[in-house]
């Protein structure tokens, strides 16, 4: 089985316990695990998993996440794997006659973030790809957790309800509040270059006869003013729309390869 890659550092804080009961395919637990790396989750537990564990395609699909495929540990009762657990969720999207409260992934993972902040330990459940869980797995947790999913077509599969479960963890725990990279726009250009740039363009457009009426002129000035300043450019930005309206001005000094040339006339 691949290892870690070395370059990858993971903070292993407590965060919730992610169970999947009798998942069928391996595919679908590498990819529950690549989901839950992705937002910081990696204790993954499996009951009773149909083609047994370790699984290749679990770790092929993983995508790296090999420090959530290694930990993996496999009960053969639902009971074994969630004994150590104080608050667990099990996620379903059908109505299950069940006395117990539903919520949705917000407040659940509000409430997790609390339980585990308390030193407590919480998990979510999952169910079969086909049929999801049954009434007796639903009983041994606290709440149900449902998704606002179209009525008529609710049905996800394990990876992207995982997925949305974690996204909302670290998300009501403050840490998605850091995104993994910075934002690529420059600084906004100071007034004094944008007003440059308003200049440029009015002079050019007077000697262009673009404002044909005086009396229109500064409410027309106004509204390109009020467009330009939409863009909130930088001042690499105003430059180059500098260049462009200088080298528009000198088009008439440079010649024109397309205008055709006179006919010489007959001696």
């Amino acid at each position: 089985m691949a290892g870690t890659d070395s370059s990858i550092q993971i903070d292993f804080k407590p965060t919730p316990v992610v169970i999947l009961c009798e998942p069928q395919l391996g595919e679908n637990i590498g990819t529950a695990a690549r989901a839950m790396a992705n937002f910081g989750l990696w204790d993954l537990r499996l009951v009773r998993p149909r083609d047994g564990w370790p699984n290749e395609k679990a770790v092929a699909t993983a995508s790296r996440a090999d420090h959530v495929i290694e930990r993996v540990t496999v009960f053969e009762t639902l009971e074994e794997a969630i004994a150590d657990l104080t608050l667990v969720y099990a996620t379903t999207a059908r109505a299950r006659g069940i006395q117990k409260d539903v919520i949705g992934p917000d407040e659940a993972a509000t409430r997790m973030v609390a339980h585990i902040g308390g030193g407590q330990k919480a998990g979510l459940l999952f169910g079969r790809e086909k049929w999801g869980l049954l009434n007796e797995e639903v009983a041994l947790a606290d709440m149900i957790v449902t998704l606002p999913v179209e009525p008529a077509f609710a049905s996800l599969n394990i990876a992207q309800a995982v997925l949305i479960l974690a996204y909302e963890w670290r998300r009501q725990s403050g840490q998605a509040e850091t995104l993994p990279i910075g934002s690529s726009r420059q600084d906004v250009a100071p007034r004094s270059e944008l007003v440059g740039l308003f200049e440029h363009l009015e002079g050019v457009l007077d000697q262009s006869g673009f404002f044909t009426s005086a009396d229109k002129r500064p409410g027309m000035v106004d509204n390109l003013r009020t467009a330009l300043t939409r863009g909130q450019f930088s001042s690499q930005e105003v430059r180059t729309l500098r260049g462009v309206i200088s080298s528009i001005d000198r088009r008439h000094e440079r010649p024109n390869p397309n205008r055709q040339k006179p006919a010489p006339k007959d001696e």
